[in-house]
Formats: C-alpha cells, sequence, structure tokens
C-alpha cells in the first residue's frame, strides 16, 4: 500500500485505544532472560546458526540474541504458507536462509506459535538442508488445541490466550510490533494474531 491511509491509521489507534495489556514488558523480558538461559545451556558449545522468521520473529530475535553472550551466526528467513484451494497450503519463500546448514545446530526465533503450519514446513525445509538438530524459539505460545500434529516449541517465553494479540514483534494491519509489551483485541475466546 503506498501513502497515507488515513482511516486504516486511526483504525490502529482505536483498536490500540481498547486493547487488553496481557502481557506487561517486564514480563516479556523476564521471558527473554529466562528462554536465553536455557538455550545457553543447550547451544553454547556448538556453533549454533540462529534464524529469524521475518516479520513477527525480528524482535524476538534481537531481544533474545543480545542475551546469548556465546558465538553464533544470524541469519534470516522470510516464509509465508497462504491457505486456500489455489495454493494447496505450500510455503512460499521470499527469502531463504544464506548460510550452509548442513551439519549445523539451528535455532528458529520467532514471535508466536499458533496453529504452527507455516513453522512446521519451515522446520521440514530446515531438516532437509541436513541440519545436525532444528529447535524453535517462540516468544508465545497461543493455549488452544489447533496445533498441527507435532509441532512444538522447545523454548516458550509466555502461554497467552487464544486472542488476536499485537506488539512485541506481531502487528495489527501493520501497525504496533514495537511495542515493549502484548495486546490483545476482541473478548477473550476470540482467536487470531497478529501478522508476523
Amino acid at each position: 500500500m503506498s501513502g497515507f491511509d488515513r482511516q486504516r491509521y486511526e483504525e490502529a489507534q482505536s483498536v490500540y485505544a481498547g486493547a487488553d495489556c496481557l502481557i506487561p514488558a517486564d514480563e516479556i523480558g523476564a521471558a527473554y532472560d529466562r528462554m536465553a538461559n536455557a538455550v545457553t545451556a543447550d547451544l553454547a558449545e556448538l556453533d549454533p546458526v540462529v534464524i529469524c522468521v521475518m516479520l513477527g520473529g525480528l524482535q524476538a530475535t534481537a531481544e533474545l540474541g543480545k542475551r546469548l553472550h556465546f558465538p553464533f551466526e544470524l541469519d534470516y528467513l522470510h516464509a509465508t504458507r497462504y491457505r486456500g484451494e489455489t495454493s494447496g497450503g505450500e510455503l512460499v519463500w521470499k527469502v531463504s536462509p544464506g548460510l550452509r546448514l548442513a551439519d549445523r545446530h539451528v535455532l528458529i526465533v520467532d514471535d508466536i506459535l499458533d496453529e504452527g503450519h507455516t513453522l512446521a514446513a519451515i522446520l521440514a525445509a530446515i531438516k532437509a538442508q541436513g541440519a545436525a538438530s532444528v529447535r524453535t524459539a517462540m516468544l508465545l505460545l497461543k493455549d488452544h488445541d489447533r496445533r498441527a500434529n507435532g509441532v512444538h516449541a522447545d523454548y516458550v517465553g509466555c502461554h497467552v490466550a487464544d486472542r488476536y494479540v499485537f506488539g512485541a514483534g506481531m502487528d495489527y494491519k501493520g501497525y504496533y510490533r514495537q511495542l515493549p509489551g502484548v495486546w490483545a483485541i476482541g473478548q477473550p475466546g476470540t482467536s487470531g494474531e497478529g501478522a508476523a
């Protein structure tokens, strides 16, 4: 979208004004501290590759990364999975990781694990490159029973209600990824998340 869309901008302001803060910034910081300790215990001696899932994982990767005091290589990927009959649910790679991943220990970092279909496809693609191991770090794990079979996160910062959430890397229609905490719109029991 080009140009200034005042209606969309004002809608985002209105949504934020009426949203509930589910996880404040200090709890998010503490979650990153816990995750970093666990990642360090598992990967500090393995020369890992940390891969950011764009765009949602950008903030999570930066926050987690600055807490990791051991050498690692950093890369990123940008993938999306279109649902519906025209695409067959295939993963579309906008940007693939640039580093060679064969025989490497890989940590995938993203903002939230919801249903997990995109993550499952990303994991399959990384494993197919011959990675020695693949682990996942998710700031948030959404509490529901719709997760794809076998998909889980190895490191989880916080659990979050099954609501449309934004902040801490997730957006509401492109806005508010930069918020340090997590907010939700709608009433408890409504699903969805900010676009990653």
